[in-house]
C-alpha cells in the first residue's frame, strides 16, 4: 500500500518545574512531544507532516486548499483557541481565517479528518479544550460534552471491539487503556469500540469526506506504551487511515 500524507497538529508540550531544596528555590522548564512514538507505530504506512501545538496558531493551514495537500489531517491534545487565536487577531485586532472552517471546508470537499483524545482535545481538562458548539463537533461522529469531559482510569480498562468489519481480525483482548474523553455517537456514527456505552472510535462522514474520533491517547499517559506499540495498534492506525482516506 502507498503511504498516506498526513498533516499531524498537536501532541507538544512545555512544561516548567519548581523545585525548592531547604531554603533554595530554582526553576527549570523544557519541551516534550510523543511524536516520535505515534511515527514509529505508522511508519509503514504515513509520512507525517508534524505541528507542535505551540505553532498551530501561525503554521497551520488557514484554507481547505492548502489542506488538499494532505491525504488526512490528525489533531490531537491542542485545543480549540490554538487554531482561532492567531497573533494578528489576538496581539493586533486584525481579522485572520477561521481555520477550524478550513478544515471544515477540507472535508466537506472530500478530505479526511481525525481528532484524537487527550487534555486539549474534544473538551479536556477544565473544558478549555473548548470544541463543543464549533465546526469541528458538527463534522465529528460524536456529540461532546460541554464541561470536562475526562475519565480517568488509573485501573487501566479494555476497551471492546463492535461487530464491524474494520473491527474483524484485529489481535485480541485489547491492551488497557488509562482514560478516555466521554463523547456521545451521532446516529449514524460508526461505532468500533466502545467502554460501557461509550464510544472510543467512531467513524462517520461529512460532505464528501470522512471524520473520525478517537476519544483516547495516542501515547502516553492514557494510551500505555504497551498499547502503542502492539500490533493491534499499528495495524488499528492502519485499517482506519485507509478508510479514512477513502481507499
Amino acid at each position: 500500500m502507498r503511504k498516506f500524507n498526513v498533516l499531524f497538529a498537536g501532541e507538544s508540550w512545555f512544561f516548567t518545574t519548581t523545585e525548592t531544596k531547604g531554603f533554595d528555590q530554582f526553576t527549570i522548564g523544557g519541551y516534550e512531544t510523543e511524536i516520535g512514538r505515534v511515527r514509529a507505530y505508522m511508519e509503514e504506512y504515513a509520512d507525517i507532516t508534524h505541528i507542535p501545538a505551540h505553532l498551530v496558531a501561525t503554521e497551520f493551514p488557514d484554507s481547505a486548499e492548502k489542506l488538499k495537500e494532505y491525504d488526512a489531517v490528525l489533531v490531537s491534545d491542542v485545543g480549540a483557541n490554538s487554531f482561532l487565536l492567531h497573533p494578528d487577531t489576538f496581539q493586533r485586532s486584525i481579522r485572520t481565517p477561521d481555520k477550524l472552517k478550513a478544515i471544515a471546508e477540507y472535508v466537506e470537499q472530500g478530505g479526511a479528518f481525525g481528532m484524537i483524545g487527550g487534555y486539549m482535545t474534544f473538551m479536556g481538562i477544565e473544558g478549555k479544550g473548548r470544541y463543543h458548539g464549533t465546526v469541528i463537533e458538527e463534522i465529528l461522529p460524536v456529540t461532546m460534552m460541554q464541561t470536562d469531559d475526562r475519565r480517568e482510569h488509573p485501573e487501566g480498562i479494555t476497551v471492546t471491539a463492535c461487530q464491524d468489519p474494520l473491527a474483524d481480525g484485529l489481535p485480541s483482548p485489547w491492551p488497557y487503556l488509562l482514560g478516555y474523553n466521554k463523547l456521545s455517537a451521532k446516529d449514524g456514527a460508526r461505532v468500533i469500540a466502545q467502554y460501557e456505552g461509550d464510544p472510543i472510535l467512531a467513524l462517520g462522514t461529512y460532505g464528501n469526506g470522512r471524520t473520525f474520533a478517537w476519544a483516547s491517547d495516542c501515547a502516553p499517559h492514557w494510551m500505555p506504551a504497551a498499547f502503542c506499540e502492539s500490533d493491534l495498534n499499528k495495524e488499528l492506525w492502519r485499517r482506519v487511515l485507509t478508510w479514512a482516506v477513502g481507499e
